[in-house]
């Protein structure tokens, strides 16, 4: 019987009684599955086999028109499982016109399936489903499309009265209905012996012509390698960049050789600058190393609060008299009764309770670690004294307020302590302890096992059993003078003081440091000082001292037999904005110094002094000391320090 109008049968030219299933239809080249919305191999005008129909959006695998594999309907776009209408999947559709019997295609058929057209029996695919359908009014799956090509479950021509290409009955409008047993989803190929490929026919005459193009291409490239056509460079097309600038980078030195500011430019730069009224009473003192010239004045003479620039002068009495590779010690000897040792301070306070290679705020600095591991080596220790009469008289000085020591200025004056006497080794100003020297002592008996701890007094030439040194003395003045330390100012003044053979007291370090001072040719008139590092509110020094012992380390021409021995005082001052005391300052205003001043800070309550260089902008090196006694806050009176050294770095004043 021939197809009903408007169907394609799937067996390509099978009679309606044909025993085997068709393969295809009037102008596929195998077996389809799916027409317009499912997947099919092959179909009308299909280059590749595909899945889906003419207009799907997705790849399918042929189709009526599509060259490439869609998986949707006739317009759709994802694909389709269904009836002829019907979005959800279903095993139904219409398997003849009114028969309950699967068929394979027809103009509305989903696919596969059993059931009449309300059958709710699957069928897979529809004409315009964009998801999965469950046949034309059904609700379960079934393989096929308007034109399908799908091989179903109980497959058939599709047409009224046509055999099932399984040799089952004809499906028609009378034809009773077939149990069917659900079945595996058909594969996607056949026995290579029944496959006609023709795409594979043309993608075989592709991939010839491709092969033939390749050869011709090789062909053409021995051909011009042999010619020697490659062998020229090509001709740049633009022209080559042109030659860097020339840079020819050096350092230039501060010397002698800029232009000398004038009297008249120095007190035109600093006019504005020095009325500020923060700074209350102002003093100090603009100097020009190269020649000794002082270039500005104001009450360079009167002795006012130095605060901590009078550390200048403890750290040039250092240098002038110590060895500058010298080093203090701290060792442990042994005592008079076994399993007794002494610590015996040697004036160094940089000695760390940190394991090594953790740093202090004293760079390089012995670890009491280190000296337990040399005394431990020597045998079991069970009672620990300490010595402290290197130095001798009150650990305080005069004019020092009781709350600095738990304010973290400085401790007690001994030569036995652990980081300066700080809680916290690793910051500045933390709590100090009031008995450095016991503290010490206690931490070594606790690395050690020893149960006892006592003062005492190391035996006369008792056997060292472990010894530590500081960092040299250059470095211990460098490092006192960039945190404004206290104890090592206070420290370095004793050790002057046993260099002088005078009495390791603070009395008599201020009396070592004024006679160093003097033996080198200063002018210590109206200089009151009782401690060296600042903390007392008694101290008194005028700006022209300042001025001088920076302009002595400050000279070029070596004419001056000091400048040797104080040239490290000049690299110990703090840098502007990057250094020590300085690390904060020069801010806003004063944001212009930053890099070309260096100095000492000083400050107390009600007192502010800068004492330092500058390189201005001539490149001259000058030197000012500038002090302030003022009721301000101390944050303005600093910024307005820092604007004086400023206005001598823009000054080109010659």
């Amino acid at each position: 019987m021939a197809p009903s109008p408007g169907q394609r049968p799937e067996a390509g030219g099978a009679p309606a009684n044909a025993p085997e299933p068709g393969r295809g239809g009037p102008h596929a080249g195998e077996p389809g599955r799916g027409g317009g919305a499912e997947p099919g191999r092959g179909g009308p005008g299909g280059v590749e086999p595909g899945r889906g129909g003419r207009h799907a959006g997705e790849p399918g695998r042929g189709g009526p028109q599509g060259p490439e594999a869609g998986r949707g309907g006739p317009y759709g776009s994802e694909p389709a499982r269904g009836g002829a209408q019907d979005p959800e999947p279903g095993r139904g559709g219409h398997g003849g016109p009114q028969g309950p019997e699967a068929g394979r295609g027809g103009p509305h058929t989903a696919g596969t399936g059993h059931g009449t057209p309300t059958a709710g029996d699957p069928g897979r695919g529809g004409a315009h489903g964009e998801e999965p359908a469950r046949g034309p009014h059904g609700g379960e799956a079934g393989r096929g499309a308007p034109r399908g090509a799908d091989v179903g479950t109980d497959v058939g021509a599709g047409a009224p009265g046509v055999e099932a290409a399984g040799g089952g009955p004809a499906t028609g409008a009378h034809a009773e209905e077939p149990t069917v047993e659900p079945t595996a989803k058909p594969e996607r190929f056949r026995p290579a012996d029944e496959i006609e490929e023709r795409p594979r026919k043309r993608r075989r005459l592709l991939l010839v012509g491709v092969l033939a193009l390749v050869v011709v291409l090789a062909g053409g490239a021995v051909v011009t390698w042999q010619a020697g056509w490659l062998d020229t460079a090509p001709v740049p097309t633009t022209a080559a960049p042109a030659p860097p600038a020339p840079v020819s980078p050096a350092l230039k030195g501060v010397g002698p050789d800029a232009p000398a500011p004038t009297a008249a430019g120095i007190a035109a730069a600093l006019r504005g600058p020095a009325g500020n009224g923060v700074l209350g009473t102002l003093t100090g003192v603009v100097v020009d190393p190269a020649t000794g010239t002082a270039l500005w004045k104001q009450g360079e003479t009167t002795p006012l609060t130095p605060a901590s620039t009078i550390k200048n002068l403890v750290a040039a009495a250092a240098l002038l008299s110590l060895d500058h590779t010298a080093q203090l010690s701290t060792k442990v000897v042994q005592g008079d009764q076994p399993g007794t040792v002494v610590l015996v301070g040697g004036g160094d306070p940089t000695l760390s309770s940190l394991p090594p290679g953790r740093p202090t705020v004293y760079p390089g600095a012995a670890t009491l670690d280190d000296l337990a591991a040399q005394v431990a080596a020597r045998g079991p220790v069970t009672k620990v004294l300490f010595d402290v009469s290197r130095y001798r008289g009150d650990g305080l000085a005069p004019g020092w307020a009781p709350e600095d020591v738990p304010d973290g200025y400085v401790s007690p004056i001994e030569p036995l302590m652990l980081d300066g006497g700080r809680q916290d080794p690793t910051t500045l100003d933390n709590p100090r302890t009031p008995t450095p020297g016991a503290t010490a002592a206690n931490a070594l008996a606790a690395r050690l096992g020893a149960a006892s701890v006592a003062a005492g007094t190391a035996p006369a030439g008792a056997q060292v059993l472990g010894e530590v040194k500081s960092a040299p003395v250059d470095q211990l003045v460098e490092n006192m003078m960039q945190i404004s330390d206290n104890v090592l100012a206070e420290t370095m003044a004793r050790e002057v003081a046993l260099a002088k053979g005078m009495e390791p007291t603070f009395a008599g370090a201020v009396q070592a440091v004024r006679a160093v001072l003097t033996e080198h040719g200063f002018d210590l008139a109206g200089a009151e000082v009782f401690d060296a590092s600042g903390l007392s509110v008694n101290d008194k020094l005028p700006a022209r001292l300042l001025g001088d012992i920076l302009s002595a380390a400050a000279r070029f021409d070596g004419s001056d037999p000091r400048t040797a021995k104080l040239r490290p005082l000049l690299t110990a001052l703090p840098v502007a904005g990057g250094s020590g005391t300085l690390a904060g300052r020069f801010q806003g205003a004063g944001a212009a110094g930053k890099g070309w001043v260096r100095a000492k800070t000083g400050t107390l309550t009600g007192v502010n002094s800068l004492a330092g260089v500058v390189v201005d902008a001539d490149g001259r090196l000058l030197v000012f000391a500038f002090m302030s006694l003022s009721t301000s806050e101390a944050t303005p009176v600093r910024g307005a320090l820092d604007e004086l050294a400023v206005a001598l770095r823009g000054c080109g004043c010659a």
